[in-house]
């Protein structure tokens, strides 16, 4: 039996469009409906929480997520890709060698950041290989005229961001940690601070001023904010040129 957004304390955010708001880390995932297919945007931070999304989605959509996007390379967003068997892992072209080499890595920095030792090596263990590299736009059409894309915006959280949107009434759009609600946005030693408030720049022009953004942290928001934190980054890192946006 299918089950509704709110019975799974899902958020609907648009036609065939939600979102799930994960414990600990405040991570977002995101969930496209097609007719016999879905869309799983970013996976949860554990093999279990990938578990619990999985078991969530099916009870959604009445069948497999048969796509999964990662936004980008960070334990939170990607440990739990593994539980989605047969699934098409999509990321930013240039990550390979993250999602093939870096486990190591991306285990040590969940542990830093809590996540129990022993799932993280887990996780780390089963990462999966991505079948899909996105590099500028890629469009997917899903069964039943759902219409997808996921696109290189550029760099700035990581050097391998991708973002996802779904065109409709309104447009919603999946900024991974480009965009964080909860907290100031983080930048790591793999953030590229000098491009970050370009990245923002595409992603307004991509999404429009009535569009409905989901960071990856936090509440959804709007185009206002954004730009806010748009022009908040620009000079918290000093970017030449970059005054207050459009």
């Amino acid at each position: 039996m299918r089950l509704t957004w709110e019975e799974l304390e899902w958020e609907r955010v648009a036609d065939r469009v939600g979102r799930r708001r994960l414990p600990d880390w405040d991570c977002t995932v995101g969930l496209v409906v097609g007719e016999g297919a879905a869309l799983l945007i970013d996976a949860g931070s554990s093999l279990a929480e990938g578990a619990r999304l999985r078991r969530e989605a099916q009870a959604l959509v009445g069948h497999r997520v048969t796509l999964v996007a990662l936004t980008h390379p960070h334990f939170d967003h990607v440990f739990g890709a593994a539980a989605f068997a047969g699934a098409e892992i999509l990321v930013a072209d240039g990550s390979a060698e993250m999602y093939e080499r870096g486990r190591g890595e991306l285990c040590a920095d969940a542990v830093r950041n809590g996540l129990d030792p022993g799932a993280a090596e887990e996780a780390a263990d089963a990462l999966v290989r991505p079948g899909g590299f996105v590099r500028g736009t890629r469009r997917l059409e899903l069964p039943g005229g759902v219409e997808v894309l996921l696109v290189r915006t550029g760099d700035g959280h990581t050097a391998h961001d991708l973002v996802v949107v779904v065109p409709g009434d309104p447009t919603v759009v999946f900024c991974g940690d480009l965009v964080e609600e909860s907290g100031e946005p983080q930048a790591g030693p793999d953030a590229v601070p000098s491009r970050w408030p370009a990245a923002l720049d595409r992603l307004l022009d991509l999404g429009g001023e009535d569009a409905v953004y989901v960071p990856g942290h936090g509440a959804v928001v709007d185009a206002g904010f954004v730009r806010s934190q748009r022009d908040a980054l620009a000079a918290r890192f000093g970017v030449p040129g970059s005054g207050v946006s459009r």
